[in-house]
């Protein structure tokens, strides 16, 4: 009896056990096919080293920021009050007003000057940070940093509080002197002269940041006054907010609470051009290390085209026993996506890897080869700092498949549109 007309022919699904078997064979080198293969490992160690450059550069490059902002945000104010007219008087009625803004953490009156400092025949520019003593107590990020006793021996006496950076430079010990040359003196008839005056020295900070570490010196705020002949103003007062990111909302309430014509500053406009730096930094590195994957992506192209034309016959014998267009396109995109996900898996476990122990190899390094990687006068940081960032370590990885997969589309239609016919006809 004949079968029914409605009855439709059986079909396999897709992706399966045969095509991957099918691809799995393809992708195992044989004598004769050992070049295709050596193209398809060079593919997969060129994308595993550029997800492993990607997922290392941006660690280290976040670390970066991180830190920075870290030390900058922990020692300097969020936002600083200044008068719009020169010095700031009556600043403690002022301070009261902005400390009881809400989001204020801390709101301290301080004098800002840049000096010479000088001692043992060496000199060095610095800045000088007036702030009473139990202001800077508040600073938690400095206190952790500093010296045994150094607290209690800052008063209201002539005692500083130095960077070690500093302290090295000019080789000073704890309970040594300083000598501060500042160039606005005394007028005299024949001019002005540069006002030099010797502290000594209560102790040390060591915050890892040598834009602090060499340049700060931290004064009592009655002393720095004289210092600078302000009387009795400050140059501004330092406000720290809960959340330095939204300070700028808060300016309408920091504005009012002070009463008086003010200039707020922000720690954004102080520090902008870092910022604008790090970011234009971080979006060209990301694009220019992206090229390394793409280059990978490519020789998958070119060795998948070089297996495609290598296995024409195989593939005819296939099609004319039965197999579709649309396996033989899924098998070469498992073999160009098995390239690809393997060197993105084995990326990712290098570059974590190495982001996990980056300090101990890059001692290692500087060792051998005798050279300062990493210099802190050049990065502002004693140590190289890196952070993952589970956004970024994502997005490199989608991007390294995404191009893989991309680059087995070519190949795999070309397999797929091969004429039995013509590709037979010459065997």
């Amino acid at each position: 009896m004949a079968e029914s007309p409605s009855r439709a022919p059986s079909r396999t699904g897709i992706f399966t056990p045969f095509e991957w078997m099918l691809a799995a064979r393809y992708l195992r080198a044989k004598r004769q096919e050992s070049f295709i293969s050596v193209i398809s490992l060079f593919s997969l160690i060129g994308i595993a080293l550029g997800v492993a450059t990607l997922i290392i550069v941006m660690s280290v490059m976040n670390g970066f920021r991180v830190e920075l902002l870290k030390s900058i945000l922990g020692l300097s104010g969020h936002v600083t009050v200044q008068s719009q007219y020169g010095y700031l008087p009556g600043y403690d009625a002022m301070t009261a007003r902005i400390r009881a803004v809400p989001g204020v953490t801390m709101a301290a009156p301080i004098i800002d000057g840049q000096v010479m400092a000088s001692q043992n025949g060496a000199n060095a520019g610095v800045v000088v940070h007036g702030i009473r003593r139990e202001d800077l107590a508040r600073i938690k990020l400095l206190v952790e940093k500093l010296s045994p006793g150094a607290l209690n021996d800052y008063g209201d006496g002539e005692t500083v509080i130095i960077g070690n950076g500093l302290a090295n430079k000019l080789s000073i010990p704890r309970g040594g002197s300083i000598t501060l040359i500042s160039p606005k003196g005394d007028a005299t008839p024949f001019g002005t002269t540069p006002r030099i005056k010797s502290y000594r020295v209560a102790g040390t900070f060591h915050i890892g940041n040598i834009l602090y570490d060499n340049n700060y010196v931290y004064m009592p705020l009655s002393e720095a006054q004289l210092y600078f002949d302000t009387g009795d103003a400050v140059t501004g007062i330092e406000t720290m907010v809960g959340q330095p990111e939204d300070d700028i909302r808060m300016l309408p309430a920091l504005s009012k609470a002070a009463g008086a014509p003010v200039r707020l500053v922000t720690w954004q406009q102080v520090n902008g051009t870092i910022l604008n730096a790090l970011d234009v930094e971080s979006a060209t590195m990301f694009l220019i290390l992206s090229l390394i994957i793409l280059v990978a992506a490519l020789n998958i192209v070119s060795g998948l085209i070089m297996l495609v034309k290598d296995k024409s016959s195989d593939i005819a014998i296939l099609r004319t026993m039965g197999a579709t267009r649309g396996a033989m396109m899924r098998v070469f995109l498992i073999s160009g996506a098995s390239i690809g996900v393997a060197g993105t898996v084995l990326g990712l476990v290098l570059g974590i890897a190495f982001v996990s122990s980056i300090e101990e190899i890059r001692q290692g390094l500087s060792h051998l080869t005798g050279r300062t990687l990493f210099d802190p006068a050049v990065y502002f940081l004693s140590r190289m700092p890196a952070q993952l960032d589970p956004g970024q370590v994502i997005a490199v990885v989608v991007m390294a498949l995404v191009l893989t997969f991309l680059a087995t589309l070519y190949p795999s239609w070309r397999a797929a549109r091969l004429d039995p016919v013509e590709a037979l006809r010459y065997e």
